[in-house]
Parts: C-alpha cells; structure tokens; sequence
C-alpha cells in the first residue's frame, strides 16, 4: 500500500492563522495543495498573507471569524463551503496566554483564556464535524495543545495550562464519538517553538536561557519543524491515527516541565 501525504484538493482552515504558527500552519497547508480559509478576528491582519501565498500559487482566502462566537463561525464555514466546498481538514490553533502571579488573575482572565483556547477549538470542532457527518465525509480536526497541557509547570500561566490540559481530553473524548463517523480528532502538543513574537524573549533572555537548558535536545524548535506532524495528520497516511496527542518538544515530555 501506498501512503499518501497529499493534501491537495483538501479544504482547510486554519483558526489564529494572523501570525505565529497559525500562520506557519496555514502556509504548509497551503504551499503542499490545500485550499486553506486563513481565519482571524481582524480580517486586515490576514490579507497579506493570503495575498502572498496567492502569488506564489496557492488558494487561500481570509476569513474573518471570533472562535467564541457560534454565529461567526457559522457565517465563515458557509464562506468557504459557497467558495470551494465543505471543510474537511481543521487546524484549531488559537490562543491567548495571560501571564502573571496567581493572585493578580481575575475572573475576566480565566473567562477570556478558556473561551479562546478550549471553548473556540469546542466550537469550531463541533460545527465542521456536524457538517462533515451530515455529509458523509471523512474529515480530520487538529487540536493546537502544548507540552505545557500534559507537564508540570512553574509558571504565571495558569489559565493557559488549564486550557491545554483540556483541550487534549476534548480531543480524545471528541475522536471516541466522531471515529465510527470518519471524523478523526488528534492533538499536537507542541513545546517551544521560535516565532516572532517570542523570538527576543526565548533566545535573548536569561528565562529563555533556562528553558533551553531543561530541553534534552539543548535547543529550541523552529515554526516549519512542525509541519511534517500537520501533513501526517491532515492528509490520509493518518488514516488509522485517531485520539492521538503527538508531542514535538526536543524531548521535554520525558523530563520534568
């Protein structure tokens, strides 16, 4: 048998796709054949990514959409079923991170986080399956989880962990039901990862330096090293692989967080 990581002809979005490895996400999708719905809360944030991928070749089309919001998300995947048909590939990627000591988070900050990171992958996930399910469809979701949903941490991130922590639950609970309808669920678990936006704090503080010492790999990941575990599991050589979390952390899971 043949294993195939082809994703083109693939319709997929991407949540948080304005920056960071939203954006890096997408763009592996997008460059490997896929037609990818890029969204975002601001839609001018995500045009001048569309805009590049679209002269370079690929089909891809920005989308706004608030994962905390059920209507939004109703309105984007009708977008893209009108455009190019149902989305079959989910990449549920936001996320926001409050840090700060434990007695200076509020309510609002656990309320926003959980909403954003749990409820808006729920959300979205529930819909796109629905849909895929109604259609008869095989599909594949990817929940974004981190190294820091299954580990101990010391931190000022609490509502982030939380979130993680249960979005690789959602995960497995959700693959249990979905499986004997052809929509596969998986988690990637991701541990740091350079971006621009934590580029100076990661390799030019001395915090930054002392994370990289705990990791067995002595060295941070690069966005792009996580795209081979977005094609496995996008495209059908994941075929069999449901209700999986695969942690791509410089071996950070076989240490203490």
């Amino acid at each position: 048998m043949t294993v195939s990581f082809d994703v083109s002809g693939k319709v997929a979005l991407v949540t948080g796709a304005s920056g960071g490895l939203g954006a890096q996400f997408a763009r592996c999708l997008a460059e490997a054949g896929a037609k990818v719905a890029l969204t975002a809360r601001r839609l001018d944030a995500l045009q001048s990514l569309s805009d590049e991928l679209n002269t370079a070749g690929a089909t891809t089309m920005p989308v706004a959409m608030d994962v905390t919001k059920r209507d939004q998300i109703l309105a984007a995947l009708d977008l893209v079923e009108a455009e190019w048909g149902l989305v079959d590939v989910l990449v549920n990627n936001s996320g926001i991170v409050v840090s700060k000591p434990i007695f200076e988070h509020t309510e609002d900050d656990w309320d926003s986080i959980l909403d954003v990171n749990l409820k808006g992958a729920w959300l979205t996930g529930q819909e796109v399956a629905r849909r895929l399910v109604e259609a008869g469809k095989p599909g594949s979701i990817i929940n974004i989880s981190s190294a820091l949903g299954y580990g101990r941490v010391s931190s000022q991130i609490h509502e982030y962990c939380a979130s993680k922590a249960g979005l690789i639950h959602l995960t497995k609970s959700m693959a249990t039901e979905l499986a004997p309808m052809g929509v596969r669920v998986n988690a990637l678990a991701p541990g740091y990862v350079i971006t621009d936006l934590n580029r100076d704090w990661l390799t030019g503080s001395s915090t930054g330096e002392r994370l990289r010492q705990r990791i067995p790999q002595q060295r941070f990941a690069e966005a792009d090293e996580l795209d081979g575990v977005i094609l496995l599991l996008a495209s059908d050589a994941a075929a069999y692989m449901t209700g999986s979390v695969v942690e791509i952390d410089g071996g950070l899971s076989v240490v203490s967080v």
